[in-house]
């Protein structure tokens, strides 16, 4: 266990898994561990879903699940996605957003004074978007916090329900879709082929520069 994770005591990891994909929405994952579980995730094989590959991602998921009982994803769709960008105009706010209802979900289900998360733009957009539950929790925000257990176990969990939907918006779509921003403008011209821009709205997020290659 490295300096950084040792000495947290329990507390709460968050990440998210699809801003950086064409096709499908933002899952945000928020996960509680205790003093045992921040032992036994790493024993688990527990690490950045990044760093996971196949049928090691679905069996980490339950582990997770296992260790860590109490835990929160928050899955943005791409319709819900797409009308969010377009009121917040801001990745990193709408991250915010996602990252401050999955900690408070958790908070729901129990108390914790700390949560550690991946720093993405401005710190205290996070710390702003927290409601009545979390005003009081502190919040270390920094890169590469995956290293963390918790923020490693909230990494799988995100990781696994992003693909969960994607899948599901593929029947959708009726096509596979394909992960990641590159490669992509193949299914897309599919997509708008059968279904035009509603279509591509459901299913992907909009204000990447793709679909304006898609749609002209």
């Amino acid at each position: 266990m490295s300096t950084f994770e040792s000495g947290l005591g329990p507390h709460i990891g968050t990440d998210e898994s699809g801003k950086g994909d064409y096709f499908g929405g933002l899952a945000v994952a928020a996960v509680y561990a205790d003093e045992v579980a921040l032992t036994r995730l790493p024993q688990a094989g527990v690490r950045d879903s990044k760093r996971v590959s196949g049928a090691s991602l679905w069996r980490l998921e339950k582990a997770v699940k296992q260790i860590c009982p109490v835990h929160a994803v928050v899955l943005i769709l791409p319709p819900r996605y797409n009308d969010l960008h377009a009121k917040m105009r801001n990745l990193n706010l709408m991250l915010a957003w996602g990252h401050a209802r999955a900690i408070e979900n958790v908070l729901s289900q129990v108390k914790c004074g700390l949560a550690v998360a991946d720093q993405f733009g401005d710190e205290h957009y996070l710390e702003e978007s927290l409601m009545k539950l979390g005003r009081k929790i502190r919040i270390i925000q920094r890169v590469r916090a995956e290293d963390d257990p918790a923020v490693a176990a909230a990494s799988i969990m995100a990781r696994a329900a992003f693909l969960r939907s994607l899948e599901k918006l593929s029947g959708v779509a009726g096509i596979s879709l394909p992960r990641g921003a590159t490669h992509v403008l193949p299914a897309g011209r599919q997509v708008v082929e059968s279904g035009g821009e509603e279509l591509l709205r459901q299913v992907a997020k909009v204000h990447f520069k793709t679909t304006k290659q898609l749609l002209g």
